[in-house]
């Protein structure tokens, strides 16, 4: 397994935990949710390095996904 491939294991880890936590679903479910969107899709591709971001910042990612129905990135 490459650095990149562990990294993205242990953030996918990271937002499971934090997404059953933070809204007390279950682990399974908060897996479901993970894997089928598309905060997922981009941090399986080591090209858009999102898996050297932090797991609070991807979080907020997801959080939006779920809120709006896509990512939605602030411009700075």
């Amino acid at each position: 397994m490459s650095r990149e491939e562990q990294m993205i294991e242990y953030m996918v880890q990271d937002l499971v935990e934090i997404l059953s936590e933070t809204s007390g679903m279950e682990y399974d479910f908060a897996m479901k949710i993970i894997y089928s969107s598309e905060v997922y899709d981009k941090l399986m591709d080591p090209g858009t390095g999102l898996y050297r971001e932090s797991p609070a910042y991807v979080y907020g990612l997801l959080q939006d996904e779920l809120n709006f129905g896509h990512i939605v990135q602030a411009e700075l």
